[in-house]
C-alpha cells in the first residue's frame, strides 16, 4: 500500500514543482521585457528632447542699409521658425559693417560690395546679387543712357541734360557717402572711382530716393530692391537693358553688386548665428530674397 501511495503522489509533486518553475520563468522574461521597455522608452525620450531642441540667444548684424529689405524678411521668418532667436540689424553702411565683423562687435557684417585687398582677415558669403538702378525724377524725359553717359554725366563731363536728349536742365548728380557700398558698387562698375562731382552725398539708400523724386533735375542711383514701387522716381534703361532681376541674373545688366555676409576668419560662430547663415544661403530663402527686390544665389 505504501508503494501505491508513493507512486501516486510522486506525479503530483513533480507537477507543483515543474508548475512553479515556469512561474518563476515566465516572471523572469516578463521583468526583463519591462525592463527593455522602459529603456527604449528613456532613449525614446531622450531622442525626442534632443530633436525638440531650440535655438535661443541673439544674432546681431550691421552694415549696409541697401541690404535693409533682404535682411528683413529673412531675419522676420528666422525669428518665426527659431522663436528663441532674436536677430538684430543696425544700418551703418558697408564701410561700418565690415569694420563690425572685424572687430567682432557683430555677429555678421553686411556689405553691399566685394571685399577691398586692404580688409584682410575676413570672408565673405554671397546671399543674393543686386542691380544698382540710375534713377531720375519720375517727369524726366530721358528713358536710357548708356553706360558712357551715366559716367560722363556724374564726372562733369556732361552737365546739362538737353545733351542726352532731354531737356534744358542742369543735371544734378546725388549720390551716396563715402565708405557707403552702394556708392563703391556704383564707381567701380561705371569706372568713375573719385571722380565724381555730387551735388549731394547722402547717407542712405532712402534718402537718395527722396532727393531725386523732389528734384526734376535729379540724377543718382539707389538698389533695385528699394526703387521698386516707388511713385516719384523711374529708374533709366542703360544701353537699352532695364534693371531686374531677370537682367541682374543672366549679366545683361551691368551695374550690379553682390549682397555679402562678411565673417571674420577663424570666428567660432554661436550655433544661432551659423543657422541663420545656412538659412540665408538656402534655396528655402530664395523666395523671399526674390520679394525683397534682390536675386538669389541659391
Amino acid at each position: 500500500m505504501r508503494s501505491k501511495g508513493i507512486s501516486t503522489s510522486f506525479p503530483k509533486a513533480v507537477s507543483i514543482f515543474m508548475a512553479a518553475c515556469v512561474a518563476l520563468a515566465l516572471a523572469a522574461v516578463l521583468s526583463s521585457c519591462g525592463s527593455s521597455s522602459s529603456s527604449t522608452g528613456a532613449a525614446s525620450a531622450g531622442s525626442a528632447a534632443t530633436s525638440t531642441a531650440k535655438l535661443s540667444g541673439t544674432v546681431s548684424t550691421n552694415g549696409s542699409t541697401s541690404m535693409e529689405s533682404v535682411i528683413g524678411v529673412l531675419s522676420e521668418q528666422f525669428m518665426a521658425d527659431n522663436p528663441g532667436v532674436t536677430v538684430t540689424y543696425d544700418a551703418t553702411g558697408s564701410g561700418t559693417g565690415v569694420e563690425s565683423a572685424s572687430n567682432g562687435s557683430a555677429d555678421i557684417g553686411l556689405a553691399s560690395r566685394a571685399l577691398k585687398e586692404s580688409e584682410t582677415g575676413l570672408t565673405s558669403v554671397t546671399v543674393a546679387n543686386d542691380g544698382i538702378a540710375i534713377v531720375v525724377n519720375k517727369d524726366c524725359p530721358v528713358d536710357n543712357l548708356t553706360l558712357d553717359q551715366v559716367k560722363q554725366i556724374f564726372t562733369g563731363q556732361v552737365t546739362n541734360w538737353s545733351q542726352v536728349g532731354g531737356s534744358d536742365l542742369a543735371i544734378s548728380c546725388i549720390g551716396r557717402e563715402s565708405g557707403s557700398g552702394t556708392r563703391d558698387g556704383f564707381e567701380s562698375i561705371t569706372g568713375t572711382k573719385d571722380q565724381c562731382k555730387l551735388e549731394q552725398e547722402l547717407t542712405s539708400t532712402g534718402a537718395v530716393i527722396t532727393a531725386v523724386g523732389s528734384s526734376a533735375n535729379a540724377i543718382g542711383y539707389a538698389s533695385l530692391s528699394a526703387v521698386e514701387g516707388q511713385s516719384n522716381i523711374k529708374a533709366l534703361t542703360i544701353d537699352g537693358v532695364a534693371c531686374t532681376e531677370d537682367t541682374v541674373k543672366d549679366g545683361s545688366y551691368k551695374i550690379q553688386r553682390p549682397f555679402n555676409l562678411i565673417l571674420k576668419e577663424g570666428a567660432q560662430l554661436s550655433p544661432q548665428a551659423q543657422a541663420f547663415i545656412d538659412y540665408a544661403t538656402s534655396p528655402e530663402a530664395a523666395d523671399l530674397i526674390r520679394g525683397a527686390g534682390a536675386v538669389p544665389v541659391a
